[in-house]
C-alpha cells in the first residue's frame, strides 16, 4: 500500500534573514540533513517553506521547522548541533507512531547535578534514567554513543549530591581492546586510571577537577579494577560497571552479589565489542539470559537510532550490523555461540 503523499506550507514570522541563514544553514545543509533524516523533501522562498513527502513525515517536518526557527534564534546552529536536536526530538519514534504526538523531555527526567541539569535525548535514554531511579539494579546495552555510561555517572552524582548515597564506586574490568599493553608503571590507580578515563571525563564535567579529586582523596568516590571487587560487601553506595561485556560469567556474578544495604548497581555494556579471549562466554550476554524477569532488576536496550556523538558513528554503527546480519566479514565478538535476548 502506497503512502499518501501530503504538502505542508508555513511561514516563519518574524522574518529574519540572520535567524533564517542560521535555520538553512551553508547551502541549506541543514535542510538537506532533515530531508535525509525524514525522507522528505523541503524547499523555500525567504521565510516561506514547503515540505512535501510521506503524511506523517511532512507533518514532522514542519513541526520541527517551527521548533528550529526558534532555536535559532537564540543559538548558533551546526550539523551536529541538529543530530543531537533530532535526537532529543525522538524523530525516528515520532514517524514509527505517526500519530503527530510528541511530548518532549518532561522536567522530572533531568538529571540534576551541581554544575549542570542534564536532559535525556530520546524515549530510550528517558526510559534508562527512570530504570536506574526506580531499580536497585538497572542494565544499559547497546552500540557507543548512546549515553550509556555518562548517564549513569550522572545518576550518580545526583544521587551523591541528593544524600541518597554515601560513596561512589566506579568499576571495570582491566581488559585490552585487542592491544597489548604490556607493564604499566605506577602505584594501583595509576595502572588502572587509563581503563576509566571515560567515567572520569564525565565526573570532571559535572563537578570539577578540584572536586573529583578531594572525593577521591576522601575515598567517597573510589576506582577499582573488577578484580579487586571479590570479597567486599558495598553498603549505602552507587556502583557502576562499565565495559561489562569483558566480564566472564563468574565475574559477572561475583560483582553482582557485591550490592550491600541501601546501594543500587548500573551496568553498561556493548555485546557487540567483547574483548574477552575467544570461545570466553561474556558474562554480560550471560547475564541477560540469567536476571530476565527478575523484580528490582531492568534492562535498557539501545540501538543506533539512539546515538547521540557525531552523526557518523550512527551510520558506522548501522553499517556494521547489516555486515554481520549478510555475514559479511570477522565476527566481532569472541561468544558468537551464545544464545539469548539481544538489544533492540
Amino acid at each position: 500500500m502506497n503512502a499518501v503523499i501530503a504538502t505542508e506550507e508555513l511561514l516563519l514570522e518574524p522574518a529574519d534573514n540572520r535567524v533564517l541563514a542560521n535555520l538553512c544553514g551553508q547551502r541549506d545543509e541543514h535542510l538537506r540533513q532533515l530531508e535525509q533524516r525524514l525522507g522528505v523533501q523541503i524547499s523555500n522562498r525567504g521565510n516561506h517553506f514547503r515540505v512535501m513527502g510521506p503524511a506523517p513525515a511532512a507533518g514532522l517536518g514542519a513541526r520541527l521547522l517551527r521548533e528550529l526557527f526558534i532555536l535559532a534564534g537564540s543559538e548558533r546552529l551546526d550539523p551536529q548541533r541538529l543530530h543531537v536536536f533530532l535526537q532529543e526530538s525522538a524523530v525516528n519514534e515520532r514517524l514509527d507512531e505517526a500519530d503527530g504526538s510528541t511530548p518532549g523531555p518532561e522536567e522530572g527526567e533531568a538529571l540534576r547535578t551541581r554544575r549542570s541539569h542534564i536532559r535525556p535525548r530520546g524515549p530510550n535514554q528517558r526510559a534508562y534514567i527512570s530504570n536506574i531511579r526506580s531499580n536497585d539494579l538497572c542494565f544499559g546495552i547497546g552500540p557507543a554513543g548512546t549515553g550509556k555510561t555518562y548517564l549513569a555517572v550522572a545518576s550518580a552524582v545526583e544521587a551523591l549530591e541528593q544524600e541518597r548515597v554515601r560513596r561512589i564506586v566506579l568499576v571495570r574490568p582491566a581488559v585490552e581492546a585487542g592491544e597489548r599493553l604490556g607493564f604499566l608503571p605506577g602505584d594501583l590507580a595509576q595502572k588502572v586510571d587509563p581503563y576509566l578515563r571515560p567515567m572520569y571525563d564525565a565526573l570532571y564535567e559535572m563537578l570539577g577537577f578540584d572536586r573529583v579529586a578531594r572525593l577521591v582523596e576522601r575515598n567517597v568516590i573510589e576506582v577499582a579494577p573488577l578484580a579487586y571487587m571479590r570479597g567486599r560487601s558495598l553498603n549505602e553506595s552507587f556502583i557502576l560497571l562499565d565495559e561489562a561485556q569483558n566480564t566472564s560469567v563468574e565475574q559477572m556474578k561475583m560483582f553482582l552479589t557485591r550490592m550491600g544495604f541501601g546501594s543500587r548497581a548500573v551496568v553498561t555494556g556493548d555485546v557487540t565489542q567483547v574483548d574477552l579471549p575467544r570461545r570466553q562466554l561474556s558474562g554480560l550476554r550471560h547475564v541477560m539470559q540469567v536476571l530476565q524477569g527478575v523484580p528490582g532488576v531492568s534492562f535498557t536496550f539501545f540501538s543506533p537510532r539512539d546515538v547521540v556523538r557525531h552523526a557518523l558513528v550512527q551510520r558506522i554503527v548501522e553499517a556494521y550490523e547489516a555486515a554481520e546480519k549478510a555475514g559479511d566479514g570477522p565476527a566481532v565478538s569472541s561468544d558468537d555461540t551464545a544464545s539469548g535476548p539481544q538489544p533492540a
